[in-house]
């Protein structure tokens, strides 16, 4: 009679761990990137330790601002650069590497029937390889640096199910932004999702991360997708260790179940200043904008990508477009395919792999009364710059209003 979450925690705590139970975990890897490792190591230190855990089992990126802006945040780097090396931290991703939740996948760490901890609330991005992947917060993982181990509430589950076949213009991003919408930003609040259906099965490993890396948006701890053949086949060669894969009892107990069908979805927008402002694109008014952002960790794959240059090839933009790829590798790859070329040929700037605009640090922010489509997972105010407006979409949708300046239906394009 358990859930995905059960299990996951009954292993990791080594006792039969059951929803709201309290329990002390064995994290399997931990992560924090450049902006919350300053404040874990500081914790770290005044905690008055000398050596992390497992060296091999901390991964740090630097994403959210790098290259550096500011000479705070070089100096700040610098910092961390330095007690990496002292600790003999190995899994360690510098400047232009890319966005953590894009690298740790990349890297062999999002485990099917492992529990991942990020100092990022997007750390959820891992449940897409069935792992119980969550955030936390800096101190807490500072902790975690030190022993190893953390104190978590086993969180109830939901059970979300999408059925169908997604018609063509219609993405992962327009499911989960379908389903924020209907639950709301607290509508899973400290629980974890669980997704089945045939439009899942479906998905691939990019459209998984998606739709798990928005969990968060509505309240979640977790959002987790049983793995199967397109997992294992992804981790193939590249799994960072053995890994034994979990799923949910025939009986497991939910708290909710909801059923979507993707054959009846349409492109769907956030609107300003919530993520559950949700509505069908034939429903929203002519909205004019200023600029388009296509990467974050949400839809900075190479298939997102693939499918803003399919839209953009051969065309112009009508307004600034900024595509930061979600890593080297995607960059390296879009740059092979063709893909970098044809979106640098219709207008579009191309960003360092990493976090970019997204949390309004640098490189891309919008000013006063600007307007934004973004393929992002948070549209609230002065998340892209101070008085800025930030609607949420698809890569496609984004590709097809950059081409008219306004928001447009990529099944129009």
């Amino acid at each position: 009679m358990s859930t995905i979450s059960e299990k996951i925690f009954s292993r990791a705590s080594g006792k039969n761990a059951k929803a709201n139970d309290f329990v002390i975990a064995d994290v399997d890897f931990a992560m924090a990137h450049d902006g919350t490792s300053v404040l874990a190591v500081k914790s770290f230190k005044e905690m008055e330790e000398e050596k992390v855990w497992n060296p091999d089992k901390i991964i740090i990126p630097f994403d959210h601002l790098t290259p550096a802006n500011t000479d705070t945040t070089a100096a700040l780097h610098h910092e961390i650069r330095e007690w990496i090396k002292e600790q003999k931290i190995s899994n360690f991703y510098d400047v232009g590497e890319g966005i953590c939740h894009q690298l740790l996948p990349e890297n062999g760490f999002a485990l099917p029937g492992k529990l991942v901890v990020g100092a990022d609330s997007h750390s959820c991005t891992y449940g897409a390889f069935g792992a119980f992947g969550t955030g936390v917060g800096a101190t807490d993982m500072s902790e975690i640096f030190a022993s190893g181990k953390l104190w978590f509430k086993v969180p109830e589950s939901l059970k979300i199910t999408a059925e169908g076949n997604f018609k063509s213009g219609v993405y992962a991003k327009d499911l989960i932004l379908k389903i924020i919408g209907t639950l709301g930003v607290a509508g899973a609040t400290y629980k974890a999702a669980e997704f089945y259906g045939t439009a899942i099965d479906s998905m691939s490993m990019s459209g998984r991360m998606t739709l798990s890396n928005m969990a968060i948006e509505m309240g979640g701890k977790a959002g987790i997708i049983p793995p199967d053949k397109t997992t294992f086949d992804f981790l193939e060669g590249i799994a960072s260790e053995e890994y034994e894969p979990v799923y949910a009892s025939e009986d497991a107990v939910y708290s909710d179940e909801y059923t979507f069908n993707a054959n009846e979805l349409e492109p769907q927008i956030a609107l300003p200043h919530q993520v559950d402002n949700v509505n069908d694109i034939g429903d929203i008014k002519p909205t004019k904008l200023d600029q388009a952002f296509i990467g974050t960790c949400t839809n900075g794959r190479l298939e997102d990508l693939e499918v803003a240059a399919s839209i953009l090839k051969g065309e112009k933009v009508a307004i600034r477009t900024l595509i930061v790829p979600a890593s080297r590798n995607v960059l390296i790859e879009a740059v092979r395919k063709g893909i970098i070329e044809t979106l640098l040929e219709a207008g579009a700037v191309i960003g360092s792999p990493g976090c970019g605009p997204c949390l309004g640090g640098h490189m891309g922010v919008i000013g006063k009364g600007e307007t934004c489509i973004s393929t992002a997972n948070r549209n609230f105010k002065g998340r892209m710059g101070t008085g800025g407006f930030i609607y949420l979409a698809s890569p496609a949708t984004a590709a097809a209003s950059a081409l008219t300046g306004e928001i447009t239906d990529p099944r129009e394009i």
